[in-house]
């Protein structure tokens, strides 16, 4: 997410505020899929890293981890783990790489589903979306609990990966598809990603890709510049609620 992640506003926000923070949010992790996933936390600098960095999450089972305020950062769901012959712990979709269950502060290699939030301080503007702009993995929502202003849940519900073109499939073991690319990571090119000469929102369009992400997900990020249909807000220090497999 362009807003939260990367623009200058929200980073003088997070650094002029960093020594006023509040009230901390609560977040809950429930697990809806039909098999248990390895939720992984990634956090943005210059806040600290959460209590924990990643855990297993079995089928209906529920975590939670406080977030302070402000902090910016990501979670994900890492699918297919297990540990290897040598004790690495790895993942066939949205590995972290870190060879354990926690990720140590390493995100998720593409494609995976983020979920990306800013939480501010003193019941300010905090900010979140989900985001398919590095891909796809499995469904997720965030939706904030109490709060003021729009408030409003968003949502990635739809399993993408049923939907994917053949050149963006990532297949697993078994030759099923468990993930979806995004164009960026599938090509690595400009007009895709968004960069070099294409690195404004005049000068990169949605594409026939991104497109098929935001109809299979239309409240979700699908590619660099989604900001205006993607990006919400919440005021007053909500709870959050994220649920995979919404």
């Amino acid at each position: 997410m362009r807003l939260i992640m990367n623009t200058q506003i929200v980073l003088c926000l997070s650094l002029a505020f960093l020594f006023y923070g509040g009230k901390s949010a609560k977040i809950t992790f429930k697990n809806n899929c039909s098999f248990t996933i390895w939720p992984g936390t990634l956090t943005g600098a210059p806040y600290p890293q959460l209590s924990t960095t990643g855990f297993e999450l079995a089928t209906g089972a529920s975590s939670s981890v406080d977030v302070p305020s402000p902090w910016s950062g990501r979670f994900f769901a890492r699918t297919g783990c297990a540990s290897d012959a040598t004790g690495k712990f790895v993942c066939a979709a949205a590995d972290c790489a870190s060879g354990q269950v926690g990720c140590n502060g390493a995100g998720a290699i593409p494609p995976a589903t983020l979920i990306e939030i800013f939480v501010a301080p003193n019941g300010g503007q905090d900010f979140y979306d989900v985001s398919n702009v590095d891909g796809f993995n499995l469904p997720m929502s965030i939706a904030p609990q109490g709060g003021t202003g729009d408030c409003k849940p968003s949502s990635c519900p739809a399993n993408i990966n049923a939907a994917c073109p053949n050149e963006l499939k990532v297949a697993g073991s078994d030759g099923s598809v468990i993930a979806c690319k995004s164009a960026c990571t599938a090509f690595n090119q400009p007009q895709y990603c968004c960069s070099g000469e294409f690195n404004t929102p005049e000068k990169c369009p949605p594409t026939q890709y991104s497109k098929m992400f935001k109809t299979q997900c239309p409240d979700a990020y699908s590619y660099a510049y989604d900001d205006k249909t993607s990006t919400f807000t919440c005021f007053s220090s909500p709870n959050y609620a994220i649920t995979f497999c919404p």
